[in-house]
């Protein structure tokens, strides 16, 4: 496959009818040039000086990529994070352009103008500089989705402080292995969160994380429970705080492109967490550039991603994207289907979203739910949807564009990683046909191949690794290795399997880790789960393997019915027969269980590690990153009385 080519208008069964974008969407576009990826192969690596032109530089780069030792991208030149997501925006006379819109659990509303955000960005900046903080410290965030969180993130990168931010869902113990691997010394955090209207007590994790690190933390506190409580003299209040510091300005402090921005941890969904480093420069220019060609945003969009900040997704595609374009972003706290399964809808309906993001875990159970709930909300404003975190089965896909995207919408079914900072694989809305259940080709730029077991490239069909053959700027730091004497020839083994069709198209199909040794056979469970999603009345599956000692694996069925789906038995008749007719009889699921619902982050990705646990008869390791934790316990109920 190697470096995409553009593949509108060409078909694949495999993967899907392709369907063209509508010209009505076309004719806005910001990108329509169909030869963009011959153009950006021919001219690599200083193709990419498209991307780093999206940002505004304190001192010029010398060279777009200096291969000489490692991978520094836009080598020798200097910009601030900071600037280029706010202050530019108030220079270029936006400052009365909304930045930030927050919908609170209670109800609550805030709008955050570009002007309004530079002066809390100072404030904080002036104060967290006056507590010690200094350029390359690392400043840690463990709060829900307020928005102190990006106004922290952007205080940070102002002074040159690297940012670490953790998931409010997460233990105690997960806090302190983040603190104490980074070595912060200072953490902002708040009082608690809302969760299902109850209110949980987010502090006495932080206390607890803070005795279990060796070294002092400074603590700032976000008052989000409003109980009047006395904190403590561990900590500082956030709002007083920057009432002394209003209306101070902090200069933005310049930093090398290859300075590191964050630091970011892997989900801990298969193991545990690492630590990733995301640069300044090469970060920052691929998440402009992908938002501008990928997600079609600019000055005076609205966009909303259903992703937690905790997340690499909320990083690229909630703070830094779309604010380093002009256009506007829109957090809510807590989850889609509280106080109502219409939530998300009413919030896209109230703030005239444009462009809408979210996981297929999020999207399945929406239709779980019914077409109802988004058929009693003004949609109208929605121009794009797109797809993050796993793979999106095709009726999943479809049942999204028509009932959320009016049949309309072009879907832009993205895929990268948390190393990768930024999309590498989707199609351009503007150019590329779309074909459901394939993410699409390879970004202009991006250079992947699927490969067997001894590197070679597959045939188109075959499934394989999936790996990407060349550096791009918003690689993490140390990422991927060179396999020979020329520094660009170079390899990242991505962990993922996929398929590539003729096209050049890619179908992802989930971790290799996911890939099973069934009867002999090799057998990726996201090609059951597709099959077994396209069955009358299931809402989403995860198919995982247990272990067994008398065969290889025993292939347990998690299927969430739609309502009104009718009789229990009928539904695993039809989930097995259809995995027989789809792929054969050796794929079909040995134990099919109904549940009410899957484990899941707040972003909706689906922790199978937890499932694969569920079915062996293990303990379920920390809960701490569900949305749902009660779930656990009510599969572990489920697999006890088949077992029974």
């Amino acid at each position: 496959m190697n470096e995409g080519t553009s593949s509108t208008g060409r078909s694949s069964a495999a993967s899907g009818t392709p369907i063209q974008p509508p010209a009505s969407f076309v004719a806005g576009a910001n990108v329509t040039d169909g030869s963009l990826r011959e153009s950006f192969a021919e001219r690599w690596p200083e193709c990419w000086e498209r991307a780093a032109d999206f940002l505004d530089w304190s001192s010029p780069y010398d060279t777009v990529l200096d291969a000489t030792d490692g991978y520094d991208w836009f080598a020798g030149g200097t910009l601030n994070a900071s600037y280029n997501c706010v202050d530019r925006h108030v220079e270029a006379g936006r400052k009365s352009h909304a930045a930030l819109k927050w919908e609170g659990r209670l109800g609550e509303t805030r709008t955050y103008t570009y002007h309004d955000l530079y002066r809390e960005v100072n404030a904080l900046a002036a104060a967290l500089r006056e507590r010690g903080v200094e350029a390359g410290d690392v400043v840690t965030t463990y709060m829900p989705m307020l928005p102190e969180l990006p106004v922290t993130m952007l205080a940070c990168a102002r002074i040159g402080a690297v940012h670490s931010v953790v998931f409010a869902g997460y233990s105690a113990d997960a806090l302190a292995m983040r603190l104490a691997d980074t070595e912060s010394a200072y953490l902002v955090t708040c009082d608690g969160y809302y969760r299902r209207g109850t209110a949980y007590d987010l502090k006495r994790k932080a206390d607890n994380a803070c005795l279990d690190v060796p070294q002092s933390v400074d603590r700032l506190i976000v008052d989000r429970l409003d109980d009047d409580r006395s904190y403590g003299d561990n900590y500082v209040g956030y709002a007083a705080l920057l009432d002394e510091y209003r209306g101070e300005t902090v200069e933005p402090v310049p930093r090398a492109a290859s300075d590191p921005l964050f630091v970011i941890y892997t989900s801990g969904t298969t193991g545990r967490p690492k630590a990733v480093r995301h640069t300044t420069g090469g970060y920052l220019a691929q998440v402009a550039w992908t938002s501008h060609a990928v997600l079609d945003l600019g000055p005076g969009d609205t966009h909303l991603c259903s992703a937690d900040v905790g997340w690499i997704t909320g990083h690229s595609y909630v703070v830094y994207g779309p604010l380093a374009l002009g256009a506007t972003t829109v957090l809510y706290e807590g989850t889609s289907d509280y106080p109502e399964r219409d939530h998300l809808w009413g919030i896209v309906e109230r703030n005239a979203v444009d462009v809408f993001y979210a996981a297929p875990t999020v999207i399945r159970a929406f239709m779980k739910w019914g077409a109802e709930y988004p058929a009693d909300h003004d949609l109208s404003s929605l121009r794009l949807l797109g797809t993050v975190g796993e793979p999106i089965d095709e009726t999943t896909w479809r049942w999204y564009h028509e009932n959320v995207g009016g049949g309309e919408c072009p879907i832009v079914d993205t895929w990268w990683q948390t190393e990768t900072g930024g999309i590498l694989v989707s199609t351009l809305p503007g150019v590329d046909a779309m074909r459901p259940g394939a993410a699409g080709p390879p970004l202009p730029g991006i250079a992947a191949d699927v490969v067997d077991p001894h590197g070679s490239p597959v045939e188109p069909g075959e499934s394989g690794s999936l790996v990407l053959t060349r550096p791009w700027p918003g690689m993490a730091l140390d990422l991927g290795e060179s396999t020979g004497e020329d520094p660009t020839d170079w390899r990242y083994e991505t962990g993922d399997a996929a398929t590539v069709d003729a096209g050049g198209y890619v179908r992802l199909l989930g971790r290799e880790g996911n890939t099973l040794n069934v009867a002999g056979r090799r057998l990726g469970t996201r090609e059951v789960e597709a099959a077994i999603v396209a069955v009358d009345g299931v809402a989403e599956a995860a198919v995982v393997g247990a272990e067994d000692t008398r065969r290889d694996t025993v292939l347990y069925a998690y299927v969430t019915p739609q309502r009104d789906a009718g009789s229990e038995a009928r539904l695993r008749e039809r989930v097995r027969d259809a995995v027989a007719d789809a792929i054969g009889g050796f794929a079909v699921p040995d134990v099919v269980l109904l549940t009410p619902d899957l484990p899941k982050t707040r972003s909706g990705k689906v922790l199978r590690r937890h499932l694969r646990q569920i079915a062996n008869g293990e303990a379920v390791s920390d809960t701490g990153a569900l949305r749902n934790p009660e779930i656990v316990g009510e599969l572990e109920s489920i697999v006890d009385g088949v077992s029974e």
